[in-house]
């Protein structure tokens, strides 16, 4: 009697949403595409804006190696493949809807970076306000984690990119735990600026007008929430 055909070894369920989540739903390696997209970074940097252990990040990097979503570089660091960046509307849509339903409901946020804090700034459009608006800022953050931003704000689109503004309607120039405080609603705007703590040059509104902004006990008892 001739044998029956092996049968091939039963796999996990056809789900693409399942699958999809095998290779990219762990904690941290959507945080990490998000901290690449801005260009190439090294292990530390990437250990500091992200605040991941160095074991798992260790591991989280030789794992996204292996799947092509980041490459290593020669001269050190990582970068974000083409396969990588395909990735990117996700992360938006993800870091957009935690901002319109949960976003009010959390905080203080007392552990992050000033570069994570103006990397966040897309996400946390008003599309309102910035709808008809076009304007540029420049962030010159001084002290440890420092560095010069441009804030680019067009037609209810923003863009965050590292460097000098070529044209720059607003500056700001603040010590960089001193902003972030401030983007927090830690530190009160005025009294920052009052202190000479916060500097503002240029013709312009005030850049905190086009962002939501966490919830932090400073804007509860400012009542800007309920």
């Amino acid at each position: 009697m001739p044998k029956a055909p092996k049968q091939p070894p039963v796999g996990p369920m056809f789900d693409p949403v399942g699958r999809g989540l095998d290779l990219i739903g762990d904690k941290w390696t959507l945080v990490l595409v998000r901290h690449l997209f801005g260009g190439a970074r090294g292990f530390q940097e990437l250990k500091s804006r992200s605040g991941i252990a160095p074991r798992i990040l260790s591991a989280r990097l030789r794992q996204m190696t292996e799947r092509g979503l980041v490459r290593a570089l020669p001269e050190g660091g990582y970068a974000l493949t083409d396969l990588g960046r395909t990735l990117e509307p996700l992360v938006i849509e993800i870091a957009l809807w935690w901002v319109r339903h949960f976003m009010s409901e959390s905080g203080p946020f007392k552990e992050t970076t000033p570069a994570s804090v103006v990397e966040a700034l897309p996400f946390l459009l008003r599309e309102d306000r910035a709808r008809d608006a076009r304007i540029t800022y420049e962030l010159r953050l001084t002290g440890k984690g420092g560095g010069v931003w441009v804030v680019e704000i067009e037609d209810g689109t923003c863009r965050v990119s590292e460097g000098y503004a070529q044209r720059a309607q607003v500056r700001y120039t603040a010590d960089a735990r001193d902003w972030t405080l401030l983007a927090l609603g830690l530190m009160d705007d005025r009294e920052a600026a009052a202190d000479g703590r916060l500097t503002k040059d240029g013709q312009g509104g005030s850049i905190a007008w086009y962002f939501h902004q966490p919830y932090t006990p400073k804007r509860k008892e400012r009542g800007e929430i309920a």
